[in-house]
């Protein structure tokens, strides 16, 4: 096999490919790519056995081949080298890389193609389209909320799911919950499915701002494919929870507080939380909304920062983790937090589940359960 490529455009395929490898041992064909070459155009697939990406780019072909070279070492070579064409040869199982401008080879050795998984095709499968910017913002609005107990395993994904001609995503950890809705998608129905974190990492990372991303959900695996590129993954088996249940209703009261001024207090206040509780206490009263940092073994803090709000004065206790993160996502202003009033003898507080959305409403709400005292 000897083939020509520019250096650049390659490189930028391998780095995706390392993003799906996990595996760094040379031993393991799992660290290799597939390189397959012919009809001057370069096949590249990489895979850890559960996420697989593909992905197809021109190349000056001389001789055609296939084999699987250490994607590592390979990213290593071509990052030390300056940008150009680039020989590839191999004969037998060794592989040449050589720049055509500059005295200098290295020497990879391979393992057979025969060797590497295979990684099925996406041939006849039903993808439909939707805008890759509402994809994208789907998966930035939940994927920081997945998860993390592999005991509860049904939890560790994005659930995504179709009901007329809305597509939704989901995601909870069981203390808190994001949910997008996104409507006016006329595609076809798919089985509702948990969609594992690392394709969705890869997608938000590599898929574009602009024009179309291709999805199919079949059997037990979603596709996604964009550009020359295809990723595609096993999906997570089990029950995801009855999420409409956990998002409260008939919510009565509100108070809404500036996005910016909002995040800059935690900042500052939770400079001073002890990180194994990540407790903060809101205190609400009439236009005015006070951060606690409670007293621990190292100090407190507190800051008050304007509000709308005219009412009784309340409180609440919040993993301020689970503020912190929606609250990079909110596209607003203003930031609104709904909830209802726990009135026992006098002293009025939060204790059950509060909506965290942007001043709009718009298609995402943050779900928090608040924390005890």
């Amino acid at each position: 096999m000897k083939f020509t490529f520019d250096r650049d455009a390659m490189i930028k395929e391998i780095s995706i490919a390392q993003e799906i490898i996990t595996n760094k041992s040379p031993v393991s064909i799992l660290s290799n790519i597939l390189i397959i070459a012919e009809n001057n155009s370069l096949t590249i697939k990489a895979t850890d056995s559960t996420v697989k990406f593909t992905t197809v780019i021109p190349v000056d072909i001389q001789e055609q081949g296939r084999t699987t070279i250490f994607c590592d070492k390979f990213m290593s070579i071509l990052s030390s080298l300056p940008s150009g064409e680039i020989e590839f040869i191999q004969e037998d199982i060794g592989v040449t890389i050589k720049p055509i401008t500059k005295r200098v080879k290295f020497q990879l050795k391979s393992q057979a193609s025969d060797k590497f998984p295979e990684s099925g095709t996406s041939d006849n499968v039903p993808f439909f389209e939707i805008p890759s910017k509402d994809f994208k913002e789907m998966i930035k609005e939940t994927i920081f909320a997945v998860s993390d107990d592999r005991n509860r395993y049904f939890m560790t994904g994005v659930y995504f799911i179709k009901n007329g001609e809305t597509l939704t995503m989901v995601a909870t950890d069981g203390r808190r919950l994001s949910c997008d809705n996104k409507t006016g998608f006329s595609v076809p129905d798919f089985q509702p499915a948990i969609i594992p974190t690392k394709i969705l990492s890869c997608i938000l990372k590599n898929a574009p701002d602009e024009g179309n991303i291709q999805i199919a959900v079949v059997d037990k695996s979603i596709f996604v494919k964009f550009g020359n590129l295809e990723f595609s993954s096993v999906l997570i088996e089990g029950q995801f929870p009855n999420y409409q249940k956990v998002i409260p209703e008939n919510l009565t009261m509100s108070f809404m507080v500036n996005k910016a001024d909002l995040d800059a207090a935690l900042k500052r206040t939770t400079i001073m939380v002890d990180k194994k509780v990540s407790r903060i206490i809101f205190k609400i009263s009439s236009g005015v909304l006070k951060l606690i940092s409670p007293d621990s073994d190292i100090g407190s803090a507190d800051e008050e920062i304007p509000c709308r709000y005219d009412g009784q004065e309340i409180s609440m206790a919040l993993n301020f983790t689970y503020v912190t993160e929606p609250l990079k996502v909110i596209d607003s202003e203003n930031v609104v937090f709904d909830f209802n009033i726990n009135d026992v003898d006098g002293d009025a507080n939060i204790t059950k589940a509060v909506i965290m959305r942007s001043e709009t409403g718009g298609d995402y709400i943050h779900v928090i359960m608040p924390m005890n005292y």
